[in-house]
């Protein structure tokens, strides 16, 4: 136990000291599971078969695939047809550019399944019409930061798939107990941008009303994006395809559609390419990292000694998730979101478990599994180390990083109001499910 407590805060240490994630927990793991073998001898024998057995997962496979489809999606256009579809809508209203934002942020989520990936691609496409329209630098901001989140709450996500291989829950069921909290999310992040230029007007500029034609014409061109989520997620649900045969057919789909657009040339192709094999790499050494943390914290029997300890105080279930909830929010403050979910589940989840909410336990298991990644969420965007934040401040240098952060908190607000309806009413999770 001491030295499980001991490669806690060292591995965090580490990573405040910036050495990357992933080296820091596969640093720490290794060294631990030695201390606690009390040789080497044990620890090369596990090594053998280590890697192997950790990524010869095939859930695992859809990570690449997924930001494979996400390339292929910026490339085709898809995120500015998302946005200009959004915009003729409601663009004219107050707010409405600001609104259209994280609406396309919301549609480009359900074909990219990678937060930052959307911050960056809506960022590109939506920051330039914010700032012609006379939006604020605060608001302009805040909202594609905050729509930048919906990338890993609305399916498909990454760090969904990470969760249900590490609780061992179905994908499918993953993905769709998420889509209603995503729409809730999106619709809660509009409904701050109304509150907040009708508050201060100043904050807001106007665009002309779309006509008729332009609005069946923007419509029309979003009808890739249509077709390939009901395609993936649609499939899913119904059972035609896998996870991974779903993620493989979106990617190939959003390819061909890129192709066609003339968007998916050589050089584009290879550069999309290596985008995910950089993406991919990133993800699975931090995944390799937390496999071998994990399994030093199971020899040290930490995760259960902390359970049995957390039982016997006698503290309701709901007091003890909401202990859990808050220390993700603030270590979501200096943690990106996948290091946060391999490190804590193999300790919190054990724990939730053996807890009553009344709940089947795969249904238990779902519905902690959204919040958690609705609280994760939110620590891409509180500050100071807000991974989104800084995402969208590099495309706009000139805007004050404060600016930046005054303006995320009101979709903070959301965010927080949001986890509370959903941790009084986990029906609004898991009512999808039980039909």
């Amino acid at each position: 136990m001491t030295i499980a407590l001991w490669g806690i805060v060292i591995m965090l240490v580490l990573i405040f000291l910036r050495v990357p994630i992933g080296l820091s927990m596969l640093a720490v793991g290794l060294t631990g599971s030695w201390l606690v073998y009390g040789s080497v001898g044990p620890l090369l024998a596990q090594l053998k078969t280590f890697t192997f057995s950790n990524f010869s997962s095939a859930s695992l496979s859809v990570v690449p695939l997924f930001l494979l489809m996400g390339q292929f999606a910026a490339l085709g256009g898809m995120s500015t047809a998302l946005f200009k579809a959004a915009e003729a809508f409601i663009g004219h209203r107050k707010g409405g550019v600001a609104m259209a934002a994280v609406g396309a942020c919301a549609g480009f989520g359900s074909i990219c399944g990678s937060s930052l990936a959307t911050a960056a691609t809506m960022g590109q496409v939506a920051l330039p019409e914010l700032r012609r329209a006379g939006y604020a630098g605060s608001l302009a901001t805040g909202a594609l930061a905050a729509g930048g989140t919906l990338g890993i709450l609305i399916p498909p996500s990454i760090v969904l798939v990470i969760y249900a291989v590490l609780a061992e829950q179905n994908i499918a069921k993953m993905f769709t107990a998420a889509i209603v909290p995503g729409i809730l999310a999106a619709l809660g992040y509009m409904v701050v941008i109304a509150i907040q230029v009708r508050v201060n007007p100043k904050l807001a500029g106007t665009v002309e009303r779309a006509t008729k034609r332009e609005r069946i014409d923007a419509l029309l061109a979003i009808w890739p994006v249509v077709l390939i989520f009901l395609l993936v997620i649609g499939g899913i649900y119904a059972g035609i395809f896998t996870p991974t045969e779903g993620a493989a057919v979106g990617a190939g789909g959003t390819g061909l559609l890129a192709w066609l657009k003339g968007g998916l040339g050589r050089k584009n192709l290879l550069s999309a390419l290596e985008a995910t094999a950089g993406g991919t790499g990133m993800v699975f050494l931090i995944v390799l990292g937390a496999a071998a943390f994990n399994s030093f914290l199971a020899l040290s029997q930490l995760p259960q000694e902390l359970a049995a300890w957390v039982g016997d105080q006698g503290l309701s279930p709901y007091a003890v998730l909401w202990a859990i909830l808050v220390f993700y929010l603030i270590f979501g403050c200096v943690m990106d979101s996948l290091s946060m979910i391999l490190l804590t589940i193999p300790i919190f989840f054990p724990m939730v478990s053996g807890l009553d909410f009344g709940l089947p336990p795969e249904e238990m298991a779902i519905w902690f599994g959204v919040l958690v990644l609705i609280v994760v969420e939110v620590g891409l965007i509180t500050p100071p180390v807000g991974m989104n934040l800084f995402v969208i401040q590099a495309m706009a240098p000139d805007i004050k990083i404060t600016d930046t952060y005054r303006g995320v908190w009101p979709f903070v607000m959301s965010d927080l109001i949001r986890v509370t309806i959903l941790v009084a009413f986990p029906v609004i999770s898991l009512f999808i499910l039980r039909f």
